[in-house]
């Protein structure tokens, strides 16, 4: 057995208490995903009895392995004599040396850290820019090119309905190219590096002892695998404005580290203030970045207050957040998502007598993006959450933006009874669509009854976390507890947020089923190829392989975006 290594090391360590609780799996977490990407590489593999009888490798054991295919979850999956090895920073075609350091025997795979390339594969082609690529546990992909991202990016929306829907393949329509991001890097306009407590801080805190620092601690994000700090001096996915701050923020805590009484996280915000080019300063400040943008420039800050407030400009519209709040954080691909829903939410004309869709209801509208930056497809817009914060600040960006209140508006609605604070007169069914972006545990049942309750006549589904999504439309589709469908999946595209790391982005949109049986189309066959569509236009978008990049046009934003 082999010897356990101290925490502070920043080696693993697992505490074992004497009565072991059975461990369960949260619904759309990275472990399910990864889990159901096993579950299906093992279903492939045909064993021989001589394999069977294979001992697997005892932990800190180093092994070469295979890898066969990218997990969901931006993972590389050998398999050998029976057992699934799980191995960072891989690619499907490369041998790689690999350390187990724990065994799940029940479900036959085991995790493994990174050791080194024994034979690359033909996709490792590029060379990473960052220094700590293959420690810190933020990027996955650097060394894969975009195009082979994008293409990745759209075979996990592909797995995720597959594993998580329940829907039989002919309720999903071919999952269009996904929409790769105008930065690659130098988007985040968001970081949040953290250093940890002294040893012992904490016990010279219960015993009213001021906690002493023997040196500055790493400040930077985790160690891959680890629950270890690693010192990150730079991070090339953040902006150039975030990025000073970084560097300013890291040298701030070494100067005042003594002042801290344990650990904490700080927050690197990008701030934007956007001025007329005639009224640009003659000189700037050191940490402000300058982004001439024809009539107008924008200076470009790092705010590091969580209670300060942070203005970012999207397709024209400014929009004010707390900066600790939740905003998007690839600025440079929001003109895209928001164009592409603008051309799909109100589906084709109908040639018979059903009334067009007039009015829009935005669940979890948080500070009011979509509800704002699409109101001027709507005649009626409103946007609803639980939180009154949000919906304060969703009301002064409204303001902001010279939006009447008899256009756009928000409600803060209970959780238990969203929908029961829409006026139905006002936002009848028939001519109303509806959006939602939740969190990444996606909704609840609860919710999608009472989504379904109100019967809007198009959805537009937005999420983080594409497992939940496929789970919530499977719902939708297939129905829920006793209770049947109301919809169909018109289409399934991904939209790249973050590059370099292994998340996507979805859009799915759905129509009510009684749209199918009177307009009688049919959804895309399975065996057809999708193409690109919706709101990046054909004649602007550049195909790159499997890269599906477009332009930003007439939009009053800096090219520096972030997630």
């Amino acid at each position: 057995m082999a010897q356990k290594r101290a925490f502070n090391e920043g080696k693993r360590h697992f505490k074992k208490n004497k009565k072991q609780k059975t461990s369960t799996v949260t619904e759309g977490s990275n472990e399910e995903v990864l889990l159901a990407d096993v579950r299906n590489l093992l279903k492939q593999c045909s064993l021989s009895e001589a394999a069977l009888e294979v001992k697997a490798p005892e932990e800190q054991t180093e092994v070469d392995v295979d890898i066969v295919v990218l997990s969901s979850t931006g993972d590389g999956l050998a398999h050998r004599d029976g057992q699934v090895y799980v191995v960072p920073f891989a690619v499907p075609g490369d041998t790689v040396t690999a350390k187990v350091y724990k065994h799940h025997a029940a479900e036959s795979y085991a995790l493994a850290d990174f050791v080194k390339v024994v034979k690359p594969s033909e996709h490792r082609t590029e060379k990473p820019p960052c220094p700590y690529f293959t420690k810190c546990s933020g990027c996955q992909f650097q060394h894969l090119p975009y195009s082979y991202q994008l293409q990745h990016k759209r075979s996990i929306v592909e797995r995720a309905y597959q594993n998580f829907s329940k829907l039989p393949v002919s309720a999903v329509p071919v999952v269009g190219e996904t929409i790769g991001s105008p930065l690659q890097y130098g988007y985040r306009t968001k970081l949040t590096p953290h250093f940890d407590g002294p040893q012992g801080g904490r016990r010279d805190k219960r015993k009213g002892l001021k906690v002493t620092w023997p040196e500055v601690p790493p400040i930077g994000f985790m160690l891959k695998g680890t629950r270890k700090t690693m010192d990150i001096e730079d991070c090339p996915i953040g902006t150039d404005a975030v990025r000073k701050g970084m560097k300013k923020e890291r040298a701030r805590v070494a100067a005042d580290i003594d002042k801290y009484q344990r650990g904490a996280t700080l927050l690197l915000r990008e701030h934007t203030q956007r001025v007329k080019a005639e009224d640009k300063p003659e000189e700037s400040e050191p940490d402000v970045v300058v982004d001439d943008q024809g009539d107008f420039t924008l200076l470009k800050s790092c705010i590091t207050d969580p209670n300060a407030t942070s203005s970012e400009y999207n397709d024209g519209f400014r929009l004010d957040n707390p900066a600790g709040a939740f905003f998007q954080n690839n600025n440079s691909i929001l003109p895209l998502i928001t164009q592409y829903i603008r051309d799909n939410i109100l589906g084709k004309s109908s040639p018979d007598s059903s009334p067009p869709i007039k009015n829009l209801i935005d669940a979890y509208c948080g500070s009011g993006f979509f509800t704002i930056t699409l109101s001027q497809t709507f005649t009626r817009s409103i946007g609803i959450d639980i939180s009154p914060s949000s919906i304060t600040a969703a009301t002064h960006n409204a303001t902001l933006n010279n939006l009447a209140a008899s256009s756009v508006n928000f409600l803060s609605g209970d959780a238990n009874s969203l929908f029961a604070s829409i006026p139905a007169a006002e936002f009848p069914p028939d001519e109303t669509a509806v959006i939602i972006d939740p969190p990444r545990k996606g909704c609840d049942e609860g919710f999608i009854s009472q989504l379904m309750d109100y019967g809007p006549k198009r959805i537009c589904y937005v999420t983080c976390n594409v497992h939940t999504q496929a789970r919530d439309v499977g719902w939708l589709v297939g129905g829920v507890g006793a209770r049947n469908g109301m919809y169909e999946v018109e289409s399934l595209r991904g939209f790249d947020f973050f590059p370099q790391t292994g998340h996507v982005e979805g859009v799915a949109i759905l129509r009510r089923k009684e749209e199918l049986s009177d307009s009688g189309e049919d959804l895309v066959p399975q065996n057809t190829v999708a193409t690109v569509e919706g709101g990046v236009k054909l004649e602007d978008v550049k195909i790159d392989g499997d890269a599906v990049t477009a332009p930003i046009q007439d939009v009053d934003v800096a090219n520096d975006g972030d997630r």
